[in-house]
């Protein structure tokens, strides 16, 4: 359960903008989506291959 304290003088806006940012990296979204759909073990290695291959192209391309 996330709990934002509201300061006395502070915008709704602000305290509801301090909320979606820790609820974002809670990361609670992200898994509830990654769980709606099953996918097999190879197919999340291979993307997280496709990944990995990807960052490394961007890091020799900048140096």
């Amino acid at each position: 359960m996330i709990i934002i304290n509201v300061k006395d003088g502070e915008s709704l806006d602000k305290a509801l903008k301090r909320f979606k940012k820790k609820f974002e990296k809670t990361g609670v979204l992200r898994e509830l989506r990654s769980r709606q759909a099953y996918e097999k073990k190879s197919i999340t290695r291979r993307t997280e291959v496709k990944k990995a291959i990807y960052k490394q192209g961007l890091n020799i391309d900048t140096v």
